[in-house]
């Protein structure tokens, strides 16, 4: 082991690399394997406060808090090039964050989505192109959060003709909830994948992505039966879709606790490596794709977005099996990942944090809320945009404000007016708390062309208690 192997993995240069190796060859020396030497020495560069009075590291983790408090400084006075759709309905604060992640020196190109809100870091509905250096929190804590539709072979009115045998599927074969997780664990080929046994952080999580494989998370996530009004044919990989009007069931989750952990670890490596950024800065905190933890996140990101995916399958196929109807197509996106992409002939990073990508011909599902209307779109390949879209409608209130401001009672009555049956969810989610889709779409008509309208009926999310309905309150 060399002062290079703790370079990469994100330690700064200085004296810290001295200490780090001295600690490396006392640990060797006690019969340490060098795998466990690097991830030890990882784990005291993320959180050296941690490590403080451990005998081995304690030098280590102090020189390591010196290095924080004697931060370097960044030059952030040049803005990169980007562009905003729907500026007139985003808040302020989203349009400042934007404004600060263009400033990082690693930028080159940005957008920002009309449905975007204030997060952490890069704002929700914020695409950002960097140069070999991927942010964490640009990516999200819900790393690989995603949409997937399944088009059934069957007009739409066989939801209301039986409606008993849909809300019945919809009870048995979903599970919600930030902690929760099925009695009996789900399988998928996914955790066959050898990245859970390789990879140093990953394979701590895997026994609870193997309890939580195929349920849904918290908040904004859902599973719904709804009618899918298709106005242009389009082909998906498991079939085309013809002009016409469909029962169609979409889904609505990510990586869960695995990729909120994954999120968490290494945006702390980053902001340890970044420490001299300013305090409204730290969450954009990049990882160069040359060290090892960007390597190591990059392969985790990687790992989540097929976890989402399987998540999302084995939802699908639970309730396929469970209507027994044909299925003639679907649709599927991520958009909160990042992508190696070309712009302006450049491989650069593209981060999308509640984007859709919308490529040329990319086929994309942007949800509305549990009463709006949701749009299957084709992407326009707008470079400006960097090939993206909105991934909803947006927020447009905060959760504990929905809590002070809405009644149950109310919100379930306009609901049933409309002809939306919700099973379960928090008040926070209510119509209300989100933008107007249609402006959204309208904001963003260059970007994307719609190809077919879902409309929800019968929707159910987290009935965690947290001021939540279902039918027997």
């Amino acid at each position: 082991m060399n002062g290079h192997d703790l370079l990469t993995l994100g330690y700064p240069s200085g004296k810290a690399i001295g200490i780090g190796l001295k600690a490396a060859a006392e640990a060797a020396a006690q019969g340490m394997a060098e795998a466990a030497i690097l991830e030890a020495l990882q784990a005291v560069l993320a959180a050296p406060e941690a490590y403080s009075d451990d005998p081995l590291y304690k030098g280590l983790a102090k020189a390591l808090i010196r290095v924080r408090e004697q931060p370097q400084a960044y030059h952030l006075d040049t803005y990169a090039p980007y562009q905003i759709w729907g500026r007139e309905n985003i808040e302020h604060g989203a349009l400042q964050q934007m404004e600060r992640a263009v400033r990082l020196p690693i930028s080159v190109r940005g957008a920002l989505m009309p449905d975007a809100h204030q997060g952490y870091g890069l704002p929700i509905g914020g695409v950002l192109a960097t140069h070999n250096a991927v942010i964490p929190y640009a990516v999200g804590v819900d790393i690989a959060c995603r949409m997937r539709l399944t088009i059934f072979d069957t007009p739409p009115h066989i939801l209301e003709q039986k409606k008993e045998r849909f809300r019945k599927a919809l009870e048995e074969n979903t599970c919600f909830g930030a902690g929760n997780a099925w009695s009996t664990p789900r399988q998928h080929a996914v955790l066959d994948d050898p990245t859970w046994q390789t990879h140093p952080v990953a394979r701590r999580f895997k026994d609870i992505a193997r309890k939580q494989l195929g349920s849904s998370g918290s908040g904004n996530h859902f599973v719904e039966f709804g009618a899918l009004v298709v106005s242009e044919p389009f082909e998906t990989p498991s079939g085309s879709v013809p002009v016409g009007k469909y029962l169609a069931l979409l889904s609505h989750s990510g990586s869960r606790r695995f990729g909120y952990e994954i999120a968490n670890h290494y945006t702390q490596i980053a902001m340890n490596s970044h420490s001299g950024l300013p305090k409204e800065f730290q969450h954009l905190a990049w990882l160069d794709l040359d060290w090892s933890a960007g390597a190591e996140y990059w392969e985790a990101m990687q790992l989540a977005g097929r976890y989402a995916s399987a998540n999302h399958a084995i939802i699908h196929a639970q309730l396929a099996e469970a209507i027994r109807l044909p299925v003639l197509g679907g649709v599927e996106n991520h958009h909160n990942f990042a992508w190696v992409e070309s712009i302006d002939g450049q491989e650069l990073i593209v981060h999308r944090k509640g984007a859709t990508p919308a490529g040329e011909g990319v086929l994309g599902v942007i949800p509305g809320s549990m009463s709006a209307a949701g749009y299957v779109v084709r992407g326009r390949g707008v470079a400006a945009a960097l090939n993206s879209a909105a991934h909803g409608a947006g927020r447009r209130m905060s959760r504990a404000e929905a809590f002070k401001r809405f009644d149950w009672n109310i919100i379930n009555r306009k609901l049933k007016e409309k002809g939306i049956e919700v099973l379960s969810a928090g008040l926070d989610e209510v119509p209300n708390c989100y933008k107007d889709i249609d402006t959204v779409m309208a904001a963003q008509a260059d970007l994307v062309e719609t190809v077919a309208i879902f409309q929800p009926k019968l929707v159910k999310m987290d009935g965690s208690p947290r001021q939540s309905y279902h039918p027997e309150d």
